[in-house]
């Protein structure tokens, strides 16, 4: 230890976690962590015995891991904030563990597709999330000439479709539109984060009939996936910008996702929980809180699935959390050809991931690397995702073996709908820290992100 360690561990800190299950860059070790101002300052092996205004011990069943990022959430506030807004979507992100979230464009009103909107949607925020935020923008038709303006303004980076988004103030781009603002994100290395399915597939497929999932699959083919995706990995050839499949489902197209990566395409890929969790064959008649598109599919396309990210073909794990009004998901007929598409899931998705990667023999350094250091990496959020001197001390009091029962009724995000509810999950979630201060549910502590991690005021 060098002489300005030695002083270091000699100081007084804020706050002291002690532990014999703590996640280092190196694994799981028994270590103290000496946090000041918000910043993890010092790391010790245990029995070192740091100083601080507040100590905590973690018990014998508690692993300290990193805060989780979540880089795709739909918080719909403003002008859909009765189906979600920035007070619930982030305590339920902080009650699942989840320190960091990134907004999507759309469904808000109006959606962030200029910086007059990145403000308005800005301002609402400001002072009322209890963890992290910071905000993607959006590539419709036509605003081309507003992508440098968002870039410079914060914006993560731009999400576009390459079909109808569901909500008419954020229209598709069609390829040659998407190639013409990827050459624009180019000049100043931004990302195209893209919801790959093909409209002409799709147009051509069995239309959604009903309470039959089935017929809704059908309707969503994986060819429609497959087509779309193919479509950005040429336009990013072509560019040499960077882009990013969200969502992905469709398992088909694993095998040209890894040859463009191999090829040096630049090229990041996410999946979701509940493409991970739950199959096509176990989706009852009219359960429309499975509904979600790309589709969740069958069971063999799962398996695939987890091999893409075992090899990493696919990068990390996201929520795409996307609620509604429960009116909006037709409880009452079950009908999935008019039922909204999204699945609310944002306070469950470490538990859910944990659950089926301990069945598949895996760790949860590796399940903590999907969910938090590799979407931190992937955002550009430098002290975000690992616990490491002059990261932020945003942590998760994380009992891997406290087994549960999801109850919607005692879930923060705003409607009581999830396919998830009454499902027997491991790995709960005991205490967040933001910034080095436990999240309390009452007291709005985060913070409103630029790209780069400078704070807005």
């Amino acid at each position: 230890m060098s002489q300005d360690q030695h002083d270091l561990a000699g100081s007084h800190y804020d706050l002291v976690i002690r532990g014999e299950r703590v996640l280092t860059s190196s694994g799981l070790r028994p270590r103290e962590v000496g946090v000041r101002n918000g910043v993890i300052i010092a790391m010790e092996p245990l029995g070192n015995d740091l100083q601080a205004d507040e100590i905590i011990e973690l018990a014998d069943d508690e692993t300290l891991i990193p805060g989780l990022v979540d880089t795709h959430v739909h918080v719909n506030e403003p002008g859909r904030t009765e189906w979600e807004g920035f007070s619930s979507a982030t305590k339920a992100a902080a009650a699942g563990g989840v320190t960091t979230i990134l907004d999507m464009p759309l469904n808000s009103i109006p959606p962030t597709i200029d910086v007059e909107a990145l403000d308005i949607k800005r301002d609402v925020a400001r002072d009322q999330v209890h963890v992290d935020v910071g905000f993607w923008g959006g590539a419709v038709p036509g605003n081309v000439d507003k992508l440098r303006g968002l870039h410079d303004a914060g914006a993560f980076g731009f999400k576009c479709f390459l079909l109808h988004s569901g909500v008419d103030e954020f229209p598709p781009l069609d390829p040659d539109e998407l190639e013409a603002d990827m050459r624009e994100l180019a000049t100043f290395d931004s990302v195209m984060i893209v919801h790959a399915e093909d409209s002409r597939a799709i147009d051509r497929a069995p239309k959604p009939d009903g309470d039959d999932y089935a017929k809704f699959l059908a309707s969503r083919p994986r060819g429609a996936e497959n087509l779309a995706i193919a479509e950005v990995i040429e336009r990013a050839r072509w560019t040499g910008a960077r882009a990013h499949i969200l969502h992905l489902s469709s398992s088909d197209a694993l095998p040209m996702l890894r040859s463009a990566k191999h090829d040096g395409i630049r090229l990041t890929v996410e999946t979701c929980p509940h493409y991970l969790t739950l199959t096509a064959e176990e989706i009852p008649l009219g359960a429309t809180a499975f509904k979600c598109c790309p589709p969740i599919r069958e069971a063999g396309n799962r398996e695939l699935l987890w091999q893409g990210l075992e090899d990493g073909t696919i990068d990390f794990i996201v929520s795409d959390h996307s609620p509604s009004t429960l009116d909006l998901k037709d409880l009452e007929n079950g009908d999935f050809a008019v039922a909204w598409g999204g699945v609310a899931s944002l306070q469950l998705g470490l538990s859910l991931i944990w659950t089926e990667a301990r069945q598949r023999g895996l760790s949860l350094e590796t399940v903590v690397s999907w969910m938090s250091e590799k979407p931190a990496q992937f955002a550009g959020l430098t002290g975000k995702g690992r616990i490491a001197p002059g990261y932020d001390a945003d942590f998760s009091v994380f009992a891997a073996d406290d087994a549960y029962i999801v109850d919607v009724t005692k879930l923060h995000h705003k409607n009581p709908l999830t396919p998830y509810n009454g499902k027997a999950l491991a790995g709960r979630v005991r205490k967040t820290y933001l910034h080095g201060t436990e999240i309390d549910f009452t007291t709005p502590r985060g913070r409103l992100l630029r790209r780069g991690m400078a704070e807005v005021g």
